[in-house]
């Protein structure tokens, strides 16, 4: 029997996306200060990490870091039902619940093994294989992991206009009688824009749907205390009964959790096998994370108002130099150039100079919405965003009404 063969499939795959000039390819950082990074023997100033709010570097994480490995070693060795669950996951759990508002916390490796794990336990406990009839409406620019969990987990997956809060409800109304859960990014991580999260929270009661949001970008950045979209749009528990955060952006650690109900929480730590079956995060990066928590929350050096103040910066510099911005608030603030060789030519100039910004091209975003995502940092100077400034105004000439 002839059988197709799955390695020259994967090797045809791969040079097509090489050919279209869409091969992704790492980089390796040799070491890591604040905002710089060396590269291949070069320092760069880094415009693409996630930490918005320059802890990875911080010295109380890594006093925490190193002082709990000390006591407890480093892996967990085990997952969190087995023996691996130590008294740092616990106390985050609790620190985290506090901090979002939430009765209890589950800590998972991983965002998008979070995700994955939320979405099987709803839509899948219970239910007889081959027999889950519910319901799962997206934002179409969510994340990848929600949307991949949808589809996993064998729900009807249906995906609404952009941040259109009436497209939802229609999505919903079509769909009466079936169990339904309305899962948004809080700030989409390639655009910046925050969800219309009010609008979605009233759908979602007036149709009786379960709203999820994943507010990987906006922990830690946004609302009182850095609590997140949610709160900043003062959006409460009973109206979004379940949200997912990540710990590797703005607390600059690794990991993820999923807040909500005490009973909901225990039910998915019941059914997510991406928590079940999984290893538990080291207990010293859990102590570090803590540290990460509390610096976020109370924020004693002012990180959140200086990001905030970096953000007006580089949008009225980008604005003075015709650069075409999209509209966003956030620490993410994606330069639209449309096509994919532009994006790539002007990544590579910036690099030249100094300045490391990752092109965004297809799978990632759309076809012919390739971009620079800026994204902007605690950790950098005001010298360092107007030289990327002045790096952008040579590299990528002004277009007609533009940030």
């Amino acid at each position: 029997m002839t059988r197709p063969d799955l390695l020259a499939r994967l090797h045809a795959s791969r040079l097509a996306r090489d050919q279209a000039g869409l091969l992704r390819r790492l980089r390796t950082v040799d070491e890591r200060t604040g905002a710089i990074r060396r590269v291949d023997g070069r320092q760069l100033i880094d415009f693409c990490s996630n930490d918005y709010l320059g802890l990875a570097s911080h010295p109380d994480l890594i006093d925490a870091l190193g002082t709990a490995a000390a006591r407890d070693g480093v892996g967990s060795g085990a997952a969190h039902l087995v023996s691996g669950h130590h008294r740092e996951h616990a106390a985050l759990e609790e620190e985290l619940a506090d901090w979002t508002g939430r009765e209890r916390a589950l800590l998972f490796s991983t965002g998008i093994m979070a995700n994955l794990g939320v979405m099987q336990a709803l839509f899948n406990a219970g239910t007889p294989p081959g027999r889950n009839t519910a319901l799962c409406v997206q934002d179409r620019l969510n994340h990848a992991s929600l949307i991949d969990g949808a589809q996993l987990s064998g729900s009807r997956l249906l995906r609404y206009a952009h941040a259109d809060a009436d497209a939802a409800r229609q999505a919903l109304r079509a769909n009466e009688g079936q169990a339904a859960l309305l899962a948004t990014d809080g700030v989409f991580s390639m655009d910046g824009d925050v969800a219309p999260l009010t609008a979605l929270a009233r759908v979602c009661k007036d149709e009786g749907a379960l709203l999820y949001v994943d507010d990987a970008h906006g922990l830690g950045v946004l609302g009182v205390a850095g609590a997140g979209s949610l709160t900043e749009a003062g959006v409460s528990p009973a109206d979004a009964p379940l949200m997912m955060g990540t710990l590797g952006k703005a607390l600059g650690c690794a990991g993820a959790f999923v807040a909500g109900p005490a009973d909901v929480i225990d039910g998915i730590l019941q059914f997510a096998r991406t928590y079940v079956y999984t290893t538990a995060l080291p207990p010293a990066l859990a102590a570090a994370t803590r540290a990460a928590v509390r610096l976020a929350r109370l924020d004693p050096e002012g990180r959140r108002e200086r990001l905030c103040a970096h953000v007006a910066r580089f949008r009225q510099g980008a604005k003075a130099i015709g650069l075409p911005l999209m509209p966003s608030r956030t620490a993410i603030q994606p330069l639209m150039l449309g096509d994919a060789d532009r994006a790539m030519a002007v990544a590579a100039a910036l690099d030249a100079q100094g300045y490391l910004v990752t092109a965004i091209r297809a799978p990632t975003v759309p076809p012919g919405s390739a971009r620079l995502r800026i994204t902007l940092s605690a950790a950098h100077t005001n010298v360092q965003i107007d030289g990327l400034l002045g790096a952008l105004a040579a590299a990528c000439p002004a277009s007609p009404g533009g940030a």
